[in-house]
């Protein structure tokens, strides 16, 4: 352990005293802090300048009844023709866009928006929302109903839906408040920064390996060290790097949790009187909830980068350059592509059969597992993940030191998958 040791101490020593590490984990925090803080934000500001709209309809049906809001305002102007429109108030008169409503509204391209600017999704279907909402209460008129006005009035609804965790003790007071798109935007940032942080470290170690088998470092290196040791070594020392920046970013992004964002945004949160954003703000400023995440983030970094970057220092001893690493590196990349493709299907249903199997696997489960965490997920599925990953890191250095132990000392020979897989056999 005393030889490992040494090999530790002098990967960590290199890497945290260059500028790329202190810039690094400078500025992480403030990107992660930036995420945290996305959902409130998108949902305070995410409306812009109210826009003008000049309506021509020829059917005198939806005019009338458009409802301005904040986004939006209405300009009735029937006496032009749709191409004198356009030419009058184009970008320069600072006409959002028109309305235009042909004479029968259901018939094709008898409802055009043409706009003096890009659009969005959600104010399209604003829009037509409106125009649907009018033609069907037009259409309910056909039918003679009393008090139609009164009825409809009546019957509309609002519904402010406000979600919390069942803590099984059937008192609302202490049940946490939740917001699935916290959650979802939680497992993004985290799946994506596991999934940085295994690429990142792991070339890292393959890089090294291969300098300092190209240099013929390691032939000296050996003499004093098995190859197990100093594959172990570098390993673990780099994990070590790895580490001590996860924790300065904890302890960085806890403390902006803790003052900063409370701060910031909390008039603004109250002011709204919103759910939704009770709950981001909830989420993002409980300090007990976070630090269980970088918790979990900790142990699922250490088992994923310990697992593949056995794999990687088996590849860069294999290997004499770089270049020569890309037929070994991409297969070593597919299951962690698989894993981020899974990610994704995994905020539809955190809990669907595929989500669940592929936390299970080790080659998929930090990524995928991670990007489950923050939605609540049962810790036992925590736990049997972390214990079948572990236990796969101890059986991986083992074959990895084989290819590590031979590949190490052949030098200008292209190896091949035969090549290890007959090292790999070797006692």
């Amino acid at each position: 352990m005393g030889k490992i040791g040494i090999i530790i101490a002098r990967e960590f020593n290199e890497r945290v005293r260059k500028k790329s590490f202190i810039i690094v984990t400078l500025l992480m925090p403030l990107f992660m802090t930036g995420m945290m803080i996305a959902p409130t934000l998108m949902m305070l500001y995410s409306t812009s300048d109210q826009k003008q709209v000049v309506v021509i309809d020829r059917s005198g049906l939806i005019a009338d009844n458009l409802c301005e809001t904040p986004e939006v305002t209405f300009i009735r102007e029937d006496r032009m023709s749709k191409s004198e429109a356009c030419n009058i108030y184009n970008e320069e008169s600072g006409i959002f866009g028109i309305l235009y409503i042909g004479e029968t509204i259901e018939d094709r391209d008898s409802v055009q928006l043409i706009t003096n600017s890009s659009s969005s999704m959600m104010f399209e279907q604003n829009i037509a929302a409106q125009i649907e909402s009018i033609v069907e209460h037009d259409k309910l008129k056909a039918y003679d109903i009393d008090n139609l006005e009164e009825i409809l009035a009546s019957i509309e609804t609002n519904i402010d839906l406000a979600t919390y965790v069942n803590d099984g003790s059937g008192e609302e007071e202490s049940m946490e408040s939740t917001s699935s798109g916290v959650n979802y935007i939680l497992g993004i940032v985290l799946g994506m920064m596991l999934y940085m942080i295994i690429i990142l470290y792991g070339q890292m170690v393959l890089t090294s390996v291969i300098e300092e088998k190209s240099s013929r470092v390691i032939d000296g290196m050996v003499t004093s060290c098995t190859p197990f040791q100093l594959m172990m070594g570098k390993i673990l020392g780099i994990a070590a790097v790895a580490l001590t920046q996860i924790g300065i970013w904890a302890l960085l992004v806890l403390s902006a949790s803790k003052f900063l964002v409370p701060a910031v945004f909390s008039a603004d949160v109250a002011a709204a009187n919103d759910m939704m954003l009770v709950a981001a703000l909830g989420t993002i400023t409980d300090t007990g909830y976070l630090a269980s995440l970088f918790a979990c983030l900790v142990l699922f970094i250490l088992g994923g980068f310990l697992l593949y970057a056995s794999l990687y220092a088996a590849a860069g001893s294999a290997v004499d350059s770089i270049q020569d690493s890309q037929q070994f590196n991409s297969i070593i990349m597919i299951p962690i592509i698989i894993s981020i493709i899974i990610m994704m299907s995994v905020f539809n249903d955190p809990n669907s059969p595929i989500a669940f199997w592929s936390s299970m696997i080790p080659f998929t489960s930090p990524i995928v597992m991670i990007a489950r965490v923050p939605f609540g997920i049962p810790v036992w599925e925590i736990i049997v993940s972390l214990i079948v990953l572990y236990l796969t890191f101890i059986a991986t250095p083992y074959l990895a030191s084989k290819i590590f132990r031979v590949g190490i000392f052949m030098h200008g020979k292209r190896n091949t998958w035969r090549d290890l897989w007959v090292w790999i056999r070797e006692k």
